[in-house]
């Protein structure tokens, strides 16, 4: 029954955007039309009438006609050739995307999905979501709950991830599970005795039931409820180090004990192969799903930020090898736990243009997609932001913006490297504040749409690149 009622209510917000779009286009009412509050846009300033000139008297008509004189004709000028700055291709990026072989998505949250006109984006041009937070284990956790549960297990709250998959099983989008198993903004209950605020930490054997159970309950959860909607799991986020301060030093895949002055409970209480383990866990209950049904296909990632710096690169490249060569099946043969790398694809200086459309990144950034795929795995570019701080720089930006996925594209004729790239820079925000977070993961000027949902130079390349690289 609540499943029914669920997908009624999706269903009541799919009714009011249709009727909303169809509004809007009836009106022609502008994409957004917010204004910052408190700042009134002054008018024109009105400019002075010019005197009147009183009008000369008039003469009388001459007796003879003057007869008329024809005038040579002006000479044309040629008008100057002025050559567009982009070719404006029709068409969609998701249908463009599908031509070169991958999914296009971007981000939804909870507060964007009441936003029409953010919809309306999504609908147009994208085939994916993945969702910034509700899908994460510390929005889903519910510690009174899981204090009170009668198998000892955490008890999982949905509500916010169900409204957005429902609405993307709707809109027929599939979904990027974001995420499984994340160290950073744990729910540090999660790993006590009896999910409280100061008890001592769990034995290993309890965390892994722990572990395991939640990631059976969630995986299970959105394919009974929404099946084939969410293809894809990251199952495992961010855990390789940046600095010798964040790992063991001996450890070849560079696996996090700290994330900053935080340890990582799931490395101090389940162990060092809590990567491989959580990977293994996800492979069971996947393969138990398509025991039930053989249509069931969900792909599982390890997904990372900084994946095409060398150091780090090479070091997710030991952590692919070690969960593809942690299992053996019946057979005695290593199970493939591991189907791809989500690469996080924040591009550029972090807070300032220093770094920024730097085209050398876009080597690296080629060169890391070639070493993954090299371990027979599939790449998702899975946050993408081409930062650009800089409002004078908008057509660099948008030029970068179409060399980038010519490369993608590039990439995929040889072989299907890329199968998805997600876009979560996806709008301009010049209002923010250099303190905002976004202002830094992101940038004010890292959109291929502006602030108000309209389509900017950075849009038409990458439709173009796309297009150009199918003729």
């Amino acid at each position: 029954m609540r499943k029914v009622l669920q997908k009624m209510m999706a269903g009541l917000c799919c009714l009011t955007l249709l009727f909303g779009m169809a509004a809007c286009e009836k009106g022609n009412t502008p994409a957004n039309t917010d204004v910052t509050p408190g700042i009134t846009q002054s008018a024109e300033p009105t400019m002075a009438p010019e005197p009147t000139v009183a009008p000369e008297p008039t003469k009388a008509p001459e007796a003879t006609k003057v007869p008329e004189v024809t005038k040579a004709p002006e000479v044309t000028k040629e008008p100057e050739v002025t050559e567009p700055l982009i070719e404006l291709p029709e068409g969609s990026l998701k249908d463009a995307a599908a031509e070169c072989g991958f999914s296009f998505g971007t981000v939804v949250s909870a507060y964007s999905s009441y936003d029409l006109d953010y919809k309306i984006m999504v609908m147009d041009d994208f085939n994916s979501v993945t969702a910034a937070n509700e899908m994460k284990a510390y929005s889903m956790l519910n510690q009174s709950m899981s204090q009170s549960s009668p198998n000892g297990m955490p008890a999982i709250d949905f509500t916010q991830a169900d409204s957005i998959v429902s609405m993307a099983e709707l809109l027929g989008i599939g979904v990027r599970g974001h995420v499984l198993v994340w160290d950073a903004y744990m729910c540090d209950w999660f790993f006590r005795e009896g999910y409280k605020n100061d008890t001592p930490y769990v034995d290993k054997e309890t965390m892994k039931t722990r572990l395991q159970y939640y990631i059976e309950k969630v995986i299970t959860h959105f394919e009974e409820e929404f099946p084939g909607v969410v293809y894809c799991w990251d199952v495992v986020n961010e855990a390789v180090g940046d600095s010798e301060a964040d790992y063991d030093s001996s450890d070849a895949r560079h696996v996090r004990t700290w994330r900053g002055t935080t340890a990582n409970q799931f490395y101090n209480i389940i162990g060092s192969d809590y990567i491989e383990l959580s990977f293994l866990y996800a492979k069971d209950v996947v393969e138990k799903l398509q025991k039930k049904n053989p249509e069931v296909s969900i792909a599982l990632f390890y997904n990372d930020y900084n994946t095409f710096y060398a150091e780090k690169r090479d070091a997710i490249c030991e952590v692919v090898k070690s969960i593809n060569s942690y299992a053996k099946d019946a057979n005695g043969k290593y199970r493939k736990l591991c189907d791809g790398v989500g690469m996080q694809s924040y591009i550029g200086g972090y807070g300032y243009q220093e770094g920024c459309l730097d085209p050398a990144l876009i080597d690296m950034i080629r060169e890391a997609i070639e070493k993954y795929h090299a371990l027979d795995v599939e790449v998702h570019v899975t946050e993408m932001a081409v930062r650009n701080y800089d409002e004078t720089l908008m057509a660099e930006h948008a030029e970068y913006y179409g060399d980038l996925m010519e490369m993608y594209v590039e990439l995929n004729k040889k072989a299907p490297m890329v199968t998805n790239i997600s876009i979560w820079g996806i709008n301009d925000a010049p209002w923010m504040d250099e303190n905002n977070g976004n202002y830094k993961q992101n940038s004010p000027y890292c959109g291929i749409f502006d602030e108000d949902y309209k389509k900017k130079d950075a849009y038409y390349e990458v439709l173009n690149a796309m297009k150009k690289g199918n003729e």
